[in-house]
């Protein structure tokens, strides 16, 4: 028996949190339903999302957020030329401390000296040039000249691979300067071959292994190694690019010196050829510019470039993201670069949250066409519903959630055998026949016994069950009509509208399967709506509130249910305006004309023959509208309902549960 390899446990060494809660597509379809409800297309509500965010993680407008203000506080964090100034600064001390020092000699050579002090060139790289040789009297002007050429080699140094190498403790010991020679010797050798494309992994790994002092925390892969050796090449191009000529002279003249000091000049020329080959993409020349108060050193200087740069391309990345309505804009390793791996977890949450909403069928379509599929419908529609049956519950209107399905329809009387797939329901008594009969007729008794020429010896077999076949009958038909004007936009009530629709669809879809529903939305003119639709439907700019033709539309519908319990509703918040020409064109006028008055209570008249009571949903406080709908209530035997918009679902659903005779 072999024995099982133990478990090997290790540090978390980043990427995504493991014990992250995954983010929900359905969740997601969700958040654009409320605002594909509100008025928005699909686009702008799955831009809406991608902004604000999902479930607990950061969206666009938060990192964009996060970005600026990390640019902002980067930009003033200090000045570009810092290392001159700080050189500037102490040279002026040394030298005051020379002069010091030669002040109590009276003799010639003394004054020479200070002579030769008081010439020096105003640039520092040329004056520390001019003091190579000097003989300093002072040892702590000496000390301080000493440390200006140590913090200009290390600042030179440091500034190329900053983030990534130690450096060297004592540049200016020469076995420190032959041991970074000799690095940067292997280094471009590297570089070379991978241009040629020569290089491998190993060739890197076994790089890193040999240099290891000065790179202990280098990157795992070549191609990120690269990366970083490029991002701060370019960041002190940019820098010297943003200054003025004299600084920028002044500035490219110390680098040189100090490179020329330690041996490097050729190496460094090599290394910056060979990361505009492979890298030619972080070539660019200028850049932001630094506008703190502080100086700071080089290295820092190039860093802050660096990430600004980083940040630039980030906003640039969030900018197209916004634009595309498409998260996978963004490069998650620069932004976890310039906002952390909480940033990332969050980007990827996000990220595969879109590519999930368009695999589990909520969104299909491209960027320029994209829509609703109906199982995001369907789950909009419930979620309208639950939102309607909540906002009842916290009313105490009565009503509630209700988890049954309607009947499946009355029974014919008529049986035949079940075939994979049939949802009827099972005859049982007929069922347990067929097996009896089955297992008398092959002479099997007991429970199980093996089985003999091919016949099944199971209590039941497939071959036995028998559906009950039901006649599809529709319980009630209902009318929903509702006020498609531009007015339902101007008074806000057109966003609660749409989802009193779309709850009472899926009401019916799947608590009452047997009712036919048909929702007519009217303006200029009335039409019937799929509930496809309801979601992207959006009022009409013409002007008109043509009641009659919703009516006219309803009576059509309701005659094809002669049978059913017929219910008409009607949501609106103005008068009717227009109504149909005898050649099928409409006619409007403000204040409604009689002929406008007189067709549209002649349907009303109709609905009444039907003896069909309407229901009125009233929005808003016009008191002629009021005035115009009492008397239709009166006329016709039905009722109206004043609501509030946010009480509208609740009126309908309620209303629409109490009228049926379940």
């Amino acid at each position: 028996m072999s024995r099982r390899s133990p478990s090997i446990y290790g540090r978390f060494r980043g990427g995504p949190d493991p014990l992250a809660q995954r983010v929900d597509a359905g969740a997601g379809i969700d958040e654009i339903g409320k605002s594909i409800l509100g008025g928005k297309s699909v686009r702008d509500a799955l831009r809406e999302m991608l902004r604000a965010g999902s479930q607990g993680r950061q969206g666009l407008s938060e990192m964009a957020r996060q970005i600026r203000n990390q640019y902002r506080e980067l930009r003033e964090s200090g000045q570009m030329n810092g290392l001159l100034d700080d050189l500037r600064a102490m040279l002026d001390e040394a030298l005051n401390a020379e002069r010091l020092a030669l002040f109590p000699d009276p003799g010639d050579d003394a004054r020479f000296a200070e002579a030769m002090l008081d010439a020096l060139p105003d640039e520092v790289p040329r004056a520390l040039a001019a003091l190579g040789d000097y003989q300093w009297r002072s040892p702590k002007a000496q000390q301080i000249f000493q440390d200006m050429q140590d913090r200009l080699r290390r600042d030179v140094i440091d500034q190329q691979f900053a983030g990534l190498s130690q450096s060297v403790q004592n540049l200016a010991d020469p076995r420190s300067q032959v041991a970074m020679a000799e690095m940067m010797g292997q280094l471009n050798q590297l570089l070379e071959r991978h241009r040629e494309g020569t290089a491998t992994e190993d060739d890197y790994q076994e790089f890193i292994k040999k240099q290891e002092k000065f790179f202990p925390g280098a990157p795992r892969s070549l191609d990120e190694f690269i990366d970083e050796l490029a991002r701060q090449s370019a960041a002190m191009n940019r820098m010297l690019a943003s200054m003025t000529p004299d600084q920028r002279a002044e500035l490219a003249e110390a680098i040189q010196q100090a490179l020329s000091d330690l041996g490097l000049q050729e190496e460094m020329a090599k290394l910056q050829k060979n990361l505009r080959a492979l890298r030619p993409e972080f070539a660019r020349q200028r850049g932001p510019v630094l506008n703190g108060d502080a100086p700071i050193r080089l290295p820092e200087a190039t860093q802050a470039l660096s990430e600004m740069a980083d940040l630039e391309s980030l906003m640039s990345q969030l900018g197209d993201a916004d634009a595309m309505a498409d998260f996978s804009q963004v490069d998650l390793d620069v932004l976890e670069r310039a906002l952390g791996g909480i940033a990332r977890d969050d980007a990827a949450a996000m990220q595969q949250m879109q590519r999930d909403l368009e695999d589990q069928g909520f969104l299909v379509g491209d960027a320029e066409s994209l829509r609703l599929s109906p199982k995001a419908v369907r789950r909009i529609g419930q979620s309208a519903l639950r939102e309607v049956f909540e906002h009842i519950n916290a009313t105490t209107r009565g009503e509630h959630d209700m988890h049954r399905t309607g009947a499946s329809g009355e029974p014919t009387g008529a049986h035949r055998r079940w075939l994979f797939g049939d949802d009827e329901a099972i005859d049982v008594v007929r069922t347990v026949q067929n097996a009896s009969r089955r297992r008398l007729s092959t002479g099997i008794t007991g429970i199980a016994t093996p089985t003999r020429n091919g016949l099944s010896t199971a209590l039941l077999d497939p071959k036995d069950f028998d559906v009950a076949e039901t006649e599809t009958v529709t319980r009630a038909a209902v009318a929903l009509l509702v006020d498609q004007s531009f007015s339902m936009v101007m008074n806000d009530t057109w966003s609660a509208a749409k989802t009193m629709a779309l709850a009472l669809s899926s009401l019916t879809t799947t608590s009452y399967p047997l009712d036919a529903l048909q929702v007519i939305g009217f303006a200029n003119l009335a039409r019937t709506i799929e509930p496809m639709e309801i979601p992207n439907l959006e009022a009409s700019e013409v002007q008109g509130t043509n009641l009659q033709h919703a009516l006219m539309l309803a009576g059509r519908f309701l005659d094809k249910h002669p049978g059913s319990q017929r219910i008409v509703m009607v949501v609106t918040d103005g008068e009717p305006t227009a109504h149909l020409l005898s050649d099928g064109n409409w006619w409007f006028d403000w204040p409604p004309s009689r002929e406008t008055i007189e067709r549209t209570i002649a349907q009303v008249d109709a609905m009444t023959k039907r003896k069909v009571a309407i229901t009125w949903f009233r929005l808003g406080d016009d008191p002629k509208l009021a005035q115009f709908l009492e008397s239709m209530a009166r006329r016709n035997g039905g009722k109206v309902l004043a609501t509030e918009p946010d009480r509208l679902g609740d009126y309908v659903i309620s209303d629409y549960v109490k009228s049926r005779k379940c």
